[in-house]
């Protein structure tokens, strides 16, 4: 009896240890597994994609003609949609005005004159980069009246019927315009000895007729058709009264105090001006592309 007793107990020390040796066997093979470098792959935590770096923020200082605020404000907004790390700011006024602030030091970018004249003067004193101004539209010139107001005037061969007008200085482009064309018709000292208002841009002068303080005054196209309630359009410019077309040049201004980053966005800005979906936006304000 007692030998049977040892027997079984025997069996069943034996028994366990077989099983301990199992469960051992067990993890030593599951650690073989996550140790292998096929598993190591499935199970590896998931890492986020890499991103592209941000850009880096630049401020743009544009300087545009009076009469291309509102076109050039819609592009602002279009290309700062696409390029949210540019910010673009403004500064509009005649481009003798402008001309003279960038003579003087004032910080500038990207020069949108509307005529030739005073980025030819910038580009002779050395204020322009090499090779960058680009002859992109052209605008007209009109005799415009305020909507509803009476005048004898019939075009710009009678202007001299109009107890006053509005003119832009002889340094705003549209007012040097304005005085080539008198000077070809052989009326300048008669228009000049008139009651004459003196705007210091175009949109002086657009603002002097359609509030109705002048009877006549001579504007941009692209002007009056921005104020088609408030102003009449009377006559455009005679042919060939204008010895060259009403062009406006864009160019890139030099400006010490830019940044590379600021240089390249400068130079990208420009481009973008000359792209199909930045004339139609300018075409939809008036203006012609100078190339079509």
């Amino acid at each position: 009896m007692k030998k049977r007793v040892r027997l079984l107990m025997m069996m069943l020390v034996l028994l366990v240890v077989l099983v301990g040796c199992s469960a051992k066997e067990s993890e030593a093979n599951k650690a073989k597994v996550s140790a292998s470098p096929e598993v190591a792959k499935e199970t590896k935590t998931p890492q986020a994609e890499p991103t592209e770096t941000p850009k880096e923020k630049v401020n743009l200082q544009v300087f545009i003609a009076a009469s291309l605020k509102n076109a050039m404000t819609e592009i602002q907004n279009n290309y700062e949609v696409l390029h949210p790390e540019v910010e673009i700011t403004f500064n509009a006024d005649s481009s003798g005005t402008l001309q003279k602030q960038i003579e003087e030091g004032a910080a500038c970018d990207v020069f949108f004159s509307a005529a030739m004249k005073q980025m030819n003067v910038l580009n002779d004193g050395g204020y322009v980069l090499p090779d960058s101004i680009v002859q992109l539209l052209e605008n007209k010139v009109v005799l415009i009246k305020p909507v509803g107001g009476e005048t004898a005037v019939t075009g710009f061969e009678d202007i001299t019927k109009a107890a006053n007008l509005a003119l832009a200085g002889e340094d705003v482009p549209v007012g040097s315009y304005a005085r080539e064309i008198f000077t070809s018709l052989g009326i300048l000292d008669q228009v000049m000895a008139r009651e004459i208002n003196e705007g210091a841009n175009v949109t002086a002068v657009l603002s002097a007729v359609s509030e109705g303080s002048n009877e006549v005054g001579v504007v941009y196209a692209t002007d009056a058709n921005s104020v088609k309630d408030s102003v009449d359009i009377i006559a455009e410019a005679p042919a060939g009264s204008l010895e060259k077309p009403v062009v406006y040049p864009v160019g890139l201004i030099k400006n010490a105090e830019a940044s590379d980053a600021e240089t390249t966005a400068a130079k990208e800005f420009v481009a973008y001006l000359q792209t199909e979906d930045a004339i139609k936006v300018l075409e939809a304000y008036g203006f012609t592309s100078h190339n079509k």
